[in-house]
C-alpha cells in the first residue's frame, strides 16, 4: 500500500493542494484528524525539493528533519533586527528549495517566524518577496501547544511593542503573504460521535454544565490497577509515579546506556531516556514504530507492555504475545546542497541507539501529543496550567469508556488561548473545511 492510497479524500484533496499551487498553507485541524500522516505522505511522495524543520529537537526527529535554528542557522532567543551571517554553504542550499514545511508550527513564535522569512529573502536575494519565493506549508493545531513564552522582561517588552502576541500567526510576513488555512474535518481516532462533540467543545472552550458532567461521570469510575497509562501536566509528577512504581517492583534495576554517536545535540533533544531503567513487569511504552519486515507490526509508538525478561535484548509482553526488542537507532539529519548531485540532499549527522522503550506508568501530556491510548487516566493535578492542556490529554483515548479522572474536571482547567480564539475567528470565513482536489 503505497502512502497516498493510505489517505482518505479530504486529505488526497489537501495533498493535491499543496502540490498544484505555491500558495503558503496552514494544515490544521482537531487531534485525531490525520495531520501527521499527511505531512509523512507528502514527504513521500512529494517531486519538490522540500526541507522539513520543527522547533524542537524531538519534534524534528519526528518528522527526520531539522529543527528550525539548525536548518537556518538562527541564533538562540529573540533575533529582531539582528544581522545575520550567510554562509556560502546555507545560501545555496536555500537557494535550491521549492518548499520549506514547518511542523508543530503552533510553537514557533512570531519573532522566529519572522527571522524564517528574513533569512529565506536574505538567501535567495529576493528581499522584496515573502519568504524569498519559496512555499512555506505549515502544519499544527494551536489549540493544543503554544510558543513557549521567554522569562526576559526584555523579551516580553519587545513582543508586547511589536506584535500583537507571541503567535506565529502574528508574524509580519503575513502582512504581505497570504496564509491559505486548511482545517481537516474527519477524526479518525475516535468513533463515537458524542465524544467527538465533547472534545471539540473542550478544544474550542465551550462546556456546558452537561458536557462536563458527562466526562466527570464516565471519568470517575474506578481505574484498572494495571496496564493502563496516567497522563500528568508536569514532568515531577511523571517522575515520581515512575519512580514509585518501578521501586515496589522486586530486585534492584538493570539500566540500558544509549549509544550516542556524531553531532546529536544535547540530552534535551534525545528521544529517549540516556539511561533505561527496568525491571521485569516494568510496565513500559514503544517509542517507535515496529519495523518487523512482515508487513504486520507488533507494537506501535504509543503500545504499552510490560517487561518480561531482560538480558542482550530486552523481552515484552504485549497483549499476551512476547516479542524480543532490539536496540533501535534515531538518525539527526542535516541539509546540504550537494553539487555533485545537483540536489539538496538529507545527511546523517548523528545517531542515538538505544531499547525504542520508556517507563510509562505514567507520561506528561505534552509527551503524549499525537499519541493514541485505549484507556488512560488524566491527572490535572491542583489545576490545568497551559492553554489546550486538558484537551490534548482527553483526545488522546479513543472512547469515553478508556478516560478515568483522578479528581473531576472543573471549568478552570479548560483553558484556550485568547489570541487563538481571535484568529480563527478573524480568519472563519476564510478556513477551507473542505478543500476541492485540484488537477495537476
Amino acid at each position: 500500500m503505497t502512502a497516498r492510497t493510505q489517505l482518505s479524500p479530504e486529505q488526497l484533496a489537501v495533498l493535491g493542494l499543496i502540490e498544484s499551487t505555491r500558495e503558503h498553507v496552514f494544515v490544521t485541524g482537531r487531534a485525531g484528524t490525520g495531520k501527521s500522516t499527511l505531512l509523512q505522505s507528502f514527504l513521500a511522495t512529494t517531486e519538490r525539493t522540500v526541507v522539513v524543520s520543527a522547533p524542537t529537537g524531538v519534534a524534528a526527529l519526528n518528522v527526520g528533519g531539522q529543527t528550525i535554528h539548525s536548518l537556518f542557522r538562527l541564533p538562540i532567543g529573540l533575533i529582531a533586527d539582528q544581522e545575520l551571517d550567510l554562509s556560502r554553504e546555507l545560501r545555496t542550499l536555500l537557494q535550491s528549495v521549492d518548499t520549506v514545511v514547518i511542523d508543530e508550527v503552533s510553537m514557533v513564535s512570531a519573532d522566529l517566524m519572522d527571522a524564517i522569512d528574513r533569512r529565506l529573502r536574505q538567501a535567495r536575494g529576493r528581499r522584496h518577496e515573502p519568504f524569498g519565493g519559496v512555499q512555506v506549508v505549515l502544519f499544527g493545531d494551536p489549540y493544543q501547544l503554544a510558543p513557549v513564552p521567554g522569562r526576559d522582561e526584555g523579551e516580553r517588552a519587545y513582543y508586547a511593542d511589536h506584535y500583537r502576541s507571541m503567535w506565529f500567526f502574528d508574524a509580519a510576513v503575513w502582512n504581505e503573504a497570504d496564509l491559505r488555512i486548511v482545517e481537516l474535518q474527519t477524526i479518525h481516532r475516535q468513533q463515537d460521535e458524542a465524544f467527538r462533540a465533547m472534545l471539540s467543545a473542550v478544544r474550542h472552550g465551550e462546556v456546558t454544565q452537561e458536557i462536563g458532567g458527562a466526562l466527570n461521570q464516565a471519568g470517575a469510575r474506578p481505574a484498572p490497577a494495571e496496564g493502563i497509562l496516567t497522563l500528568a501536566t508536569t514532568n515531577a509528577t511523571v517522575t515520581r509515579i515512575n519512580q514509585d512504581a518501578l521501586r515496589r517492583l522486586p530486585g534492584a534495576p538493570k539500566t540500558a546506556r544509549a549509544d550516542v554517536a556524531g553531532d546529536f545535540g544535547t540530552k534535551g533533544g534525545y528521544p529517549a531516556d540516556e539511561a533505561l531503567e527496568l525491571k521485569v513487569g516494568a510496565q513500559v511504552m514503544f517509542l517507535r514504530n515496529d519495523t518487523g519486515g512482515d508487513g504486520h507490526p507488533r507494537w506501535v509508538n504509543g503500545t504499552l507492555g510490560t517487561v518480561e525478561r531482560i538480558g542482550k535484548t530486552v523481552w515484552v509482553e504485549v497483549d499476551g504475545e512476547s516479542h524480543e526488542v532490539l536496540p533501535a537507532t534515531w538518525e539527526k539529519y542535516k541539509y546540504t546542497y550537494s553539487a555533485a548531485r545537483k540536489q539538496v540532499t538529507k545527511d546523517i549527522v548523528g545517531e542515538f541507539t538505544q531499547f525504542p522503550l520508556r517507563l510509562a506508568w505514567a507520561v506528561t501530556i505534552h509527551k503524549s501529543q499525537g499519541q493514541t491510548y485505549d484507556a488512560a487516566i488524566v491527572d490535572l493535578g491542583p489545576r490545568a496550567f497551559a492553554p489546550g492542556q486538558a484537551y490534548v490529554a482527553l483526545s488522546r483515548i479513543r472512547s469515553i469508556e478508556g478516560l478515568y479522572l483522578t479528581r473531576p474536571m472543573r471549568p478552570s482547567d479548560v483553558i484556550v488561548d485568547d489570541d487563538v480564539r481571535r484568529f480563527m475567528a478573524e480568519a472563519g470565513p476564510a478556513i477551507d473545511r473542505a478543500v476541492e482536489p485540484r488537477s495537476r
